[in-house]
């Protein structure tokens, strides 16, 4: 599965050109079919058991979704090994320069970091690597620009978060701790955050409050949409989950160009759109 077709010109509206050229763009994506034991994966959820035909087709139309915003889609097969290898994101943290293989802080996948190596080291030569006692999940790790948000929470350590600020530091990016451990409504930190340009934050109602956060133009999602904060911005598009129109609309209202996605399956496993893939 593999498009190089961009699409993001003709810019409808000066805007939108202001969007496109303003924020970092993506050109490539990594993503992992869920397998036939999707279901068998960490969930601390109560939304039933996941639909593997229904979550297929879902994950198909996200790689389509990326596809439309000009991002190269590398899909990788399944990993029978590890049931959450799907959520592919908490392999690793890339920037434009490096990337940074984390260290899981479920045991059971741990072994995700190995089965992705490979492929990460063929995008990226330079690559760093968070290392024992550190844990690190790609989901607790926000990127605004030249900062990084580091959730420090049951899956991120301090020991991860310290091991990735340092990496960060040497290459040029500032970092700032996030400790969610207290919340019981949230897994990662971009369960409740998404930074989605030119200082923009989508955000919970329940961290709307962050003095972390402050000095950013806040887009607040309520109690109700919640899951919904976790939204991705790809090029000249914001991806978020269908069949939260308070969202959609507010997006839609500073300028964004919202694509709903349907995402349930994978809500039924904690996971979410950002998730799903590794963008670069």
């Amino acid at each position: 599965m593999f498009s190089e077709h961009p699409c993001l010109l003709p810019y409808p509206s000066p805007l939108l050109y202001y969007l496109v050229v303003n924020a970092r763009l993506f050109k490539n994506a990594f993503v992992r079919l869920p397998g036939e034991n999707f279901a068998d994966g960490l969930t601390h959820g109560d939304l039933g058991r996941p639909d593997l035909a229904k979550a297929l087709r879902q994950h198909a139309a996200y790689c389509r979704a990326l596809e439309d915003c000009g991002v190269r889609v590398t899909l990788l097969d399944p990993d029978l090994r590890h049931p959450d290898s799907t959520f592919v994101e908490d392999t690793a943290v890339l920037t434009e320069d490096f990337a940074v293989l984390t260290r899981p802080g479920a045991d059971s996948r741990k072994g995700e970091v190995a089965a992705i190596r490979d492929t990460i080291a063929r995008f990226f030569p330079l690559c760093h690597e968070i290392t024992p006692p550190g844990t690190v999940d790609g989901g607790d790790i926000c990127e605004a620009e030249d900062r990084f948000f580091i959730g420090i929470s049951h899956r991120t350590n301090e020991e991860g978060a310290r091991q990735l600020a340092k990496i960060l530091a040497a290459g040029g990016f500032r970092s700032t701790n996030v400790d969610i451990r207290g919340m019981k409504s949230v897994l990662h930190l971009k369960s409740g955050i998404a930074y989605i340009g030119e200082n923009h934050m989508v955000v919970m109602e329940e961290m709307a409050e962050r003095e972390e956060l402050r000095g950013y133009d806040l887009i607040p999602v309520s109690n109700e949409e919640s899951y919904a904060a976790n939204c991705i911005r790809v090029n000249s598009s914001v991806l978020l989950p269908s069949g939260f129109p308070g969202l959609e609309s507010s997006l839609k209202l500073r300028g964004f160009s919202p694509k709903p996605l349907d995402a349930s399956e994978f809500q039924k496993m904690d996971g979410g759109l950002s998730c799903l893939s590794l963008r670069f």
